[in-house]
């Protein structure tokens, strides 16, 4: 299945300056496996040590965001975006 995965700027530079990717999955880390097959590095700045999403970053599938949803075992369907959204602190 073709998903969308929207690309922040801070990554772009993983993707040739693409904004948007798409990739045949079925779940969210199936997408994350598939842009790393393509964009090497990517994984290493979504994911921590232990394969788990990184605490600064977001992931949505459509407008949900998977920490409330399956995390990384999210489905996706045919048609559907992933946003990547860099956390923002400030202080």
């Amino acid at each position: 299945m073709a998903v969308l995965v929207r690309v922040p700027t801070q990554l772009r530079s993983l993707t040739g300056g693409a904004n948007r990717v798409e990739v045949e999955a079925t779940t969210v880390r199936e997408a994350v496996a598939a842009l790393e097959a393509t964009h090497p590095g990517f994984a290493a700045r979504l994911l921590d040590d232990q394969g788990a999403v990184r605490r600064y970053v977001n992931l949505f599938v459509d407008d949900e965001d998977i920490r409330f949803a399956d995390g990384l075992a999210t489905p996706v369907k045919d048609g559907q975006t992933i946003s990547v959204v860099p956390a923002v602190a400030g202080g």
